[in-house]
């Protein structure tokens, strides 16, 4: 469950920028420029150099804030082996010391219709795996967060997202795991092939209903109606064969002070959606060229394209399951007092072997993901031309993700490309067509948002 949960976040692709809040007057050396100057060395010339201009940009990140970024993200790393191993450990105590055969006998005692039994199966072990993890919960979700300057919510406001997401989970996986194990008490021969294509229509609606039903639980998300913005916007989709007609804001500043925009939903959900930090501290240029990425998406169709890459994984995942779940039974059934593959108190088993398979897929999914998202931005660079916007946001996403890691740091850990390598695609492009940007009076700096010359000390 927990994995394919992982897997719809996934089918959501989206360019984040993270920013700590800087106060009044000059920025601290730890914080990425709020405005980027746009280089003299990425300056249209007949001697335009792609690397000197990619190393001007990245000359502009303070040494302390690269360095605050690159703890950050490479800390990262080790999160992804902590909760692997953090969840194996859960699995193996509900497992060896029989919690999930009790819990399974309690839910047989409240109930003798079998889907209400597996819901209050998992009712149990969703509120006892969110009580064994929640330390690891709070210092990766809340106190780090916290500490590199990347959250805004206190304690109390933190928990209370919390509370709701297990409420959503309660629901929404709770549907899931009794329809799964449904069908494998009805096809106990072919229940992998049969569950696999659940998986996935489950997965395709839960992405079809988030943005309506699921991301208003947690924020505020209203039509955008500053033309100023939006007008832009909506002419940039409309030369690129997108019926759009409203452009969405997301009050994400309320948990964090990065900077996002995504494209969400499916069908006729789908939805692109801009947050309130890119609003405010965005350069139109930033904005348009990040729209330009979102739409990029959208042409490209890659939530289709995820949808189809993705149940291949699943298949492949549920033939995985059917064979690792009868070898392991056979062997430690008996002892963890699971009845069968039906029994819901096989559940941990199930998650357990589910986390080592996505733990050893980790970079190829990342590989997958990063490179719809490299298309993304080529897409976004010839509709918005606005490679110096690009960059910015490149230098901006920098505040939480490593910019220049090595060729298989790339590859095993980001699922977007770095910042690094966005610049250089950026300036690549800008080398190619500099005729666009001979302009008798070259600006210093990218032009603000309104909200922005507004706003003291941005």
């Amino acid at each position: 469950m927990f994995a394919l949960a992982g897997l719809v976040f996934c089918m959501c692709p989206c360019i984040t920028s993270g920013q700590a809040t800087p106060g009044p007057g000059a920025e601290p050396a730890t914080v990425m420029p709020s405005v980027t100057t746009i280089p003299e060395a990425a300056r249209p010339s007949d001697h335009f150099d792609v690397g000197a201009a990619t190393s001007a940009y990245m000359a502009q990140i303070p040494a302390a804030a690269r360095a605050r970024s690159d703890a950050y993200f490479e800390g990262g790393y080790w999160f992804i082996l902590w909760d692997f191993l953090y969840g194996a450990v859960i699995a193996l105590l509900l497992l060896n010391l029989g919690w999930s055969a009790a819990m399974r006998n309690l839910a047989h005692r409240l109930s003798r219709f079998k889907p209400l039994q597996t819901f209050f199966y998992w009712a149990q072990y969703l509120l006892l795996t969110s009580i064994l993890g929640f330390p690891l919960a709070v210092y990766e979700g809340y106190t780090r967060e916290r500490q590199y300057g990347l959250a805004t919510q206190t304690f109390g406001p933190w928990m209370v997202d919390q509370f709701k997401a297990l409420l959503v989970s309660l629901v929404l996986g709770g549907v899931l795991v009794v329809l799964l194990f449904g069908v494998v008490r009805r096809l106990p021969r072919t229940w992998w092939i049969w569950g696999s294509i659940v998986a996935i229509v489950f997965m395709v609606f839960a992405v079809m209903i988030a943005p309506v039903y699921i991301v208003p639980i947690f924020n505020k998300v209203t039509r955008l109606n500053d033309p100023r913005v939006t007008q832009p916007i909506l002419q940039l989709a409309r030369a690129n064969g997108i019926a759009a007609k409203d452009v969405y804001e997301i009050d994400a500043s309320r948990q964090t002070t990065r900077m996002s925009a995504n494209v969400s939903g499916f069908g006729n959900t789908m939805r692109i959606t801009l947050n309130d930090n890119l609003l405010k501290r965005g350069s139109q240029e930033e904005i348009q060229s990040i729209m330009g990425h979102e739409m990029g998406h959208y042409v490209l169709n890659h939530i289709p394209k995820d949808i189809t890459f993705f149940f291949i994984v699943i298949v492949v995942f549920f033939a995985y399951l059917r064979w690792s779940l009868d070898w392991c039974l056979k062997r430690w059934g008996t002892k963890w007092q699971i009845r069968d593959i039906g029994d819901p108190a096989v559940l941990p088993l199930v998650v357990l072997l589910g986390s080592i398979f996505f733990f050893v897929m980790t970079p190829f999914l990342n590989t997958h993901t990063r490179t719809q998202e490299r298309e993304a931005d080529m897409y976004g660079l010839n509709a918005s031309r606005q490679p110096d916007g690009f960059a910015q946001a490149a230098i901006h996403l920098g505040e939480y993700r490593k910019m220049k890691p090595g060729p298989i740091e790339e590859f095993i850990f980001y699922d977007h490309p770095s910042g690094y390598n966005r610049i250089h695609s950026a300036m690549r492009w800008k080398a190619e067509n500099l005729d666009l940007f001979r302009t008798p009076a070259q600006p210093s700096t990218l032009q603000q948002t309104p909200a922005q010359q507004q706003a003291p000390g941005l």
